[in-house]
């Protein structure tokens, strides 16, 4: 073993386990919107030079994105591997104080030492996942990093979430996973079964609807797939040296994610084909139960088909959504 892998499982085994938790893990249902605290904080992996030294990493794969100046809550939310400006990831960090920076690291899972960090985190909550939702897959990571005054805009995602706050301050607005006057139940089939997310609208009368969270280190929201969520940090909590606020999304899916997508295959279907207006997925377990293994069917033919028509059009067939069968 080399002197520098000695230091590392050194300065690994001195520093206190870092985890995730509920004030109540007995109550606490990864079904539905919880409060959660967490020291990943802490982690060295996790302090705002590391993050640095990751987006050099992440820059050649294209998965450092950016989001155009001016956005608001209500925008669409586009993001580029190209800064606005034209700057280079060394200039984004050396102006990241400065109000209304933003970038996001996307997949952190590409690089080995971030994959150990997340499989980490999920190590921790395992248990209350497994208890309710069965095994995990696809398990990705997105780090935020802003300066005050910035939002993410609103949106939904087909994976659950631990949101983990590590750094200043933001407020976190999450609606319902089953709060179909926020994102109608078409809208959502579309985005699961299509990547269709056009239809996603914010509308300030709805912000009612939502759970309001203030999140700073150590604390965490966690919120199901799909569950519509937007943030947004201000300038009056900004201290000297204590600018950036920096958010963790630890993302993944379940079986019961992957049962969920099959039945929006298959109501899909049956809204655009039959015109009918299907049970949403989680009203009925029996139908639900027939539904499924129908939608994972559907979902294979519907990308064959895809596969056979896109050289005839001229075009290579996409892969299907994430999760969505």
């Amino acid at each position: 073993m080399r002197m520098d892998e000695n230091s590392t499982v050194a300065t690994a085994q001195a520093r206190p386990a870092c985890r995730v938790w509920a004030d109540d893990a007995q109550a606490f249902t990864t079904l539905a919107i919880g409060r959660l605290h967490h020291n990943f904080h802490e982690h060295p992996l996790l302090q705002l030079d590391e993050l640095e030294r990751l987006a050099h990493d992440l820059v050649p794969l294209r998965q450092c994105r950016f989001v155009k100046p001016g956005i608001t809550q209500a925008s669409n939310f586009h993001h580029d591997p190209t800064h606005p400006d034209g700057l280079g990831i060394d200039e984004v960090f050396r102006r990241i104080q400065e109000a209304g920076s933003w970038v996001a690291l996307y997949n952190v899972e590409s690089i080995p030492r971030y994959q150990a960090l997340l499989t980490e985190i999920l190590d921790t909550v395992r248990p209350m996942i497994r208890r309710d939702q069965g095994r995990t897959f696809l398990e990705t990571g997105f780090i935020f990093i802003s300066a005050p005054p910035s939002v993410t805009p609103f949106h939904i995602d087909r994976e659950n979430n631990f949101w983990l706050q590590l750094h200043g301050r933001k407020t976190m607005n999450v609606w319902p996973h089953t709060d179909r006057v926020t994102v109608a139940a078409d809208v959502v089939e579309d985005y699961i079964v299509a990547h269709n997310a056009s239809k996603v609208k914010f509308k300030e009368e709805l912000r009612a609807r939502s759970h309001e969270f203030d999140v700073g280190p150590g604390d965490g929201v966690y919120f199901p797939s799909t569950s519509p969520h937007t943030t947004r940090s201000e300038r009056d909590w900004v201290r000297p040296g204590d600018g950036v606020s920096v958010s963790f999304g630890v993302n993944f899916y379940t079986d019961a994610t992957r049962r969920t997508a099959r039945v929006h295959q298959v109501n899909r279907l049956l809204r655009r084909s039959l015109g009918m207006a299907p049970t949403y997925p989680g009203m009925s377990r029996p139908i639900d139960a027939l539904k499924a293994p129908l939608g994972q069917l559907i979902g294979v033919s519907r990308q064959m088909a895809k596969t056979v028509l896109a050289p005839l059009r001229g075009r290579s067939a996409l892969p299907p959504p994430p999760g969505s069968y």
